[in-house]
């Protein structure tokens, strides 16, 4: 797949709470710097972040609002709607950055304000 592909897919497999499938767009030794879950490196740690995503959340659902791709790197602008599993709401808008090396996603980051996703240390 493509920068451009892999990217597209990760938020349609979000927006279709489809974590497994979106678990095979990362490389077995990923790492990602995660604003609100700090670094993360390795497939396996992102497994226990997919389980709590699944569990966790009613809604997650995130709308990339403009998409920039140059060569193995990308940066999304993006809108994200959630609820917790606990029917609070949360809507924040940030940005992710990725690199994507042989079809799979090497590096993520992602940036935004933490104050909206305040119901989640409440619960």
């Amino acid at each position: 797949m493509s920068t451009t592909e892999v990217v597209l897919k990760y938020y349609a497999c979000v927006n279709a709470g489809d974590w497994d499938q979106w678990l095979t767009l990362f490389d077995d030794n990923l790492v990602m710097d995660e604003q609100l879950m700090g670094h993360v490196e390795g497939l396996d740690s992102l497994r226990g972040l997919a389980a709590g995503l699944k569990s966790g959340f009613n809604k997650f659902l995130m709308f990339p609002q403009h998409v920039v791709v140059e060569g193995d790197e990308a940066a999304v602008i993006w809108r994200f709607e959630a609820e917790t599993a606990k029917g609070a709401p949360i809507n924040a808008n940030g940005a992710n950055f990725f690199r994507i090396e042989n079809g799979k996603i090497t590096y993520m980051s992602n940036f935004h304000d933490t104050k909206p996703f305040a119901p989640l240390t409440e619960q």
